[in-house]
């Protein structure tokens, strides 16, 4: 059989406003990402009689969760001293490069984080507007996992978070990044046609009477699936970081297991729940 490498060369960048303003295509994707989420939440809202101009409020909450989240979470998690160091690029879109600011756009934002700064949002969102935590969580991790194939195809456009070589005649080599040249696993694909199928399983779930009418189970298979997902995909990627060399799971796939527990402990009281109600 014949080699199936694939010589990845694309540039983030699809054109410069005023050549300081890079307009690039993991932007666009993530902007697409939480666009057809809304769009997937507004057709859930609709079916079940639900006022939009309560999404609206709650997209707010969201999407505001979702930056925050995943910068700090990566600036806490990943780069802890340099961002000490450093505060001021922690939340502006600046880096210092040959000792003076430039634009850069947000060098670093982490998945884990940002399903914290989420579930943070989403609390506040219904404590104040009086709507059941889980019943909205059931709800927009359908949404989610669509918006989270999308970043995953932004990070592929961006030739990062790749992963290990694969020692064989296919993969992708990202010339952009890395200095060996040489066929990874692309697992950012990986990771964003895993959500993909999550996405449908957790419609489907949804559809299911007994399964929709027991709030939080659809949000507990979520946890698992996705986080179990992450927790494997993670072994075929390469470190973030240097300091993850030394550890036995990386920092990934610790963020991961205590979503996994959650979502398996969430899961099991639930299903007592629909045996009791029997």
């Amino acid at each position: 059989m014949g080699s199936k490498i694939i010589n990845w060369n694309v540039d983030p960048v699809i054109f410069w406003i005023m050549d300081t303003f890079p307009i690039k295509y993991y932007g666009l994707l993530f902007a697409a990402g939480i666009t057809v989420g809304y769009l997937i939440m507004k057709r859930i809202y609709k079916n079940e009689n639900v006022p939009l101009q309560n999404l609206e409020v709650l997209s707010g909450y969201v999407i505001l969760g979702t930056i925050l989240g995943a910068r700090l979470g990566h600036c806490f998690f990943y780069q802890p001293d340099y961002y000490f160091n450093n505060p001021i690029e922690i939340l502006l879109p600046i880096q210092k490069i040959n000792g003076a600011y430039e634009f850069t756009g947000f060098m670093g934002l982490a998945s884990h984080g940002g399903v914290i700064g989420v579930l943070i949002a989403i609390f506040l969102y219904c404590r104040k507007h009086k709507v059941r935590l889980l019943w909205l969580l059931d709800r927009i991790v359908i949404a989610s996992s669509v918006t989270a194939a999308f970043i995953r195809f932004g990070n592929f456009m961006n030739s990062e978070i790749y992963g290990k070589p694969t020692n064989g005649s296919w993969g992708v080599v990202f010339q952009r990044d890395d200095v060996d040249l040489i066929p990874r696993h692309p697992t950012q694909l990986y990771e964003a046609f895993s959500y993909l199928t999550i996405f449908a399983i957790l419609f489907f779930l949804f559809k299911s009477k007994t399964n929709n009418k027991t709030e939080g189970l659809i949000f507990g298979y979520f946890l698992v699936m996705l986080f179990s997902a992450r927790l494997g995909i993670e072994f075929f990627k390469e470190n973030q970081v240097s300091f993850e060399n030394s550890m036995v799971l990386n920092m990934g796939q610790i963020l991961s297991l205590p979503f996994i527990i959650a979502g398996i402990i969430l899961i099991v009281l639930k299903l007592k729940m629909i045996q009791i109600n029997k």
